[in-house]
């Protein structure tokens, strides 16, 4: 199939070819000429978003929720440079998007031209690969390579910068084009001899845990894994990235790891004798203190990423693969062995830490609003089938807490970049991306006046997301740090609403969405199902909430795991604190 044509409508067409259904972004100079044919498109929807930022986020979202890549697109200089952060955010947490961004014309590349920045040079740490296209004829395979670029080996973000006259020019159009990715081969198979180690030291390990990361949300290998954790009887623990993954109704579950994860998931890495990490990052928010990280485990890590392996904790089992195919071999390898280990100490030892150390939360005597116990009533009204996006902060750690999720992908969240300003924009794209879903956006006061302004998108595109602002007046979690850390002298924290600046509910009504407020316990769920009844609007609820609420437990940064608090003042007693 060969046709003449401009670049821009190459573009549009490469992108109808690889099945891109919706792309999220704002024109401008240097994209432009994309934007015309883009006009005549039936197969490509743009969503008209009110910041470039929104875009990208949106992107996100649309991709964690389907499994398919994200497309946002912006125009040169600050266009591209507002994507930068949603970029970084994809990086960090292996999202696949492809970014399209206009640049100056080639001839003007390098001259400081009006709206130039030299976005490829600026994103080059935080893609996994970027290309600036100056000739029209390498657009159709870059498209192509962008998108199997974004999608395979460890998924990520894909920058594709095209100059102006690259749009413009007349090109011969061809599909589908020959990828030239040499060098490019994301390892999937694992090694069968590495299976059998990890294996042996499974059936050898007396206290092992199965702690499990986005990897294997990722490899959509959910199935695999309770497969695995059910034949060998191995308590599990989920990341953020990675709830919903394993059920957390499952009595193997310990909860999420971390600097606030639960006592029996934090207290279940410490105590082991063999860490089976799977598709995990072993990060500074998961081990707390690196050298006081399972000092007694030997460590088992699979990742498709090789960069990970042994980055941060060394591994006496490296395994590179595909977590569904290294989760896979390892069931077949332990089945066919039959070969178990003994668990009844440990599991003695852990259901101890569960049923002595359960999450909890305050109650107030003034009778304001615990956020903790909103979430609670959101999960069990919205349940288990809804999807929850969290921005940053303590909001992002009660939904993580108090909101039980037993299917994988439905907690979308800015995980390692810890974005401010994510939830109302990857609500969006999520609920672009599945219609037929709730989705629930779950923001701080802070984040949400960060990108509240996509509720104009979502009003007037007709994406009826629902949005939980929990309001304590201030930037809650750096508030909570000031109380802990810095004689409650709180710098900058204060965000003014006890005077209802802004006042959500108006914002919500001149956004063209449903504002509500509440304020009171015996309130929550006649408000929370008033917002489920709505499905042709967005929905805004202002929940405000005390301001002195804090997120526990807490293991301070930079310290040990078995200092985790389960309040102030308050810590766990480890079992072998005796010995």
């Amino acid at each position: 199939m060969t046709e003449r044509m401009t670049g821009a409508q190459s573009l549009v067409r490469a992108l109808e070819h690889m099945d891109v259904d919706t792309v999220f972004g704002i024109p401008g100079g240097a994209i432009l000429p994309a934007y015309d044919p883009l006009y005549d498109s039936t197969k490509v929807r743009h969503v008209l978003v009110r910041h470039e930022q929104g875009a990208g986020h949106a992107a996100e979202g649309y991709a964690q929720a389907t499994g398919r890549v994200g497309v946002c697109m912006a125009t040169s200089g600050p266009g591209a440079t507002n994507l930068v952060t949603p970029i970084a955010d994809a990086y960090m947490d292996s999202v696949p998007i492809v970014a399209i961004t206009g640049q100056v014309a080639s001839a003007a590349i390098g001259t400081d031209a009006f709206q130039e920045a030299d976005i490829s040079g600026i994103t080059m740490p935080i893609t996994k690969h970027n290309f600036l296209i100056t000739d029209p004829a390498d657009i159709p395979r870059t498209i192509m390579e962008a998108f199997h670029i974004a999608s395979t080996g460890r998924p990520g973000p894909v920058l594709v910068d095209i100059s102006k006259d690259a749009l413009q020019a007349e090109t011969t159009f061809s599909w589908p084009p020959v990828m030239q990715l040499p060098g490019y081969r994301p390892v999937t198979r694992p090694h069968s001899k590495q299976i059998r180690e990890a294996a042996k030291l499974i059936a050898e390990a007396r206290r092992p845990v199965l702690y499990v990361g986005g990897g294997v949300h990722k490899a959509g290998a959910s199935a695999e894994l309770l497969e695995l954790a059910e034949l060998t009887g191995i308590p599990v623990v989920t990341t953020l990235m990675a709830r919903g993954t394993f059920p957390d109704s499952h009595p193997q579950h310990m909860g999420m790891p971390g600097m606030h994860g639960s006592v029996s998931a934090v207290g279940a890495l410490q105590q082991s004798d063999l860490i089976v990490g799977l598709g995990v990052r072993f990060d500074d928010r998961v081990t707390g203190q690196l050298s006081s990280f399972a000092p007694r485990a030997k460590i088992v890590h699979a990742d498709i990423d090789p960069a990970e392996i042994s980055k941060n904790r060394h591994a006496d089992v490296p395994i590179v693969g595909d977590c569904k195919e290294v989760i896979t071999d390892l069931v077949s390898t332990i089945r066919a062995s039959g070969e178990h280990g003994d668990y009844t100490d440990w599991w003695t030892a852990l259901n101890g830490y569960k049923a002595t150390y359960p999450l909890g939360y305050d109650t107030w005597e003034d009778g304001s609003l615990a956020p903790q116990y909103v979430m609670e009533r959101l999960g069990a009204i919205a349940g288990p089938e809804a999807y929850y996006v969290a921005g940053v902060g303590q909001h992002q750690m009660w939904a993580s807490q108090f909101i039980g999720y037993e299917k994988p992908g439905t907690f979308i969240n800015s995980g390692g970049l810890g974005t401010m300003g994510f939830a109302v924009p990857a609500a969006m794209g999520a609920k672009m991306g599945r219609p037929d879903a709730t989705v629930w956006a779950i923001d701080g006061d802070g984040c949400f006046q960060m990108t509240n302004q996509e509720l104009a998108t979502c009003a007037i595109e007709g994406v009826p997301v629902k949005i939980a602002v929990i309001n304590n007046g201030n930037l809650g979690m750096v508030r909570q740090w000031q109380t802990l850390f810095y004689d409650e002298r709180y710098s900058n924290t204060n965000l003014q609403t006890t005077r209802r600046i802004p006042d959500f509910v108006k914002l919500a009504e001149a956004y063209g969405c449903v504002g509500l407020r509440c304020e009171r316990p015996e309130d929550v769920d006649a408000t929370i199902e008033k917002a489920m009844e709505i499905n042709d609007v967005p929905v805004v609820i202002d929940f405000v909430v005390h301001q002195d609420a804090m997120v526990w437990p807490m293991v301070a940064a930079g310290t040990s795991n078995d200092d985790i608090k389960i309040a102030r003042d308050m810590a766990p007693k480890w079992e072998n604190e005796d010995d």
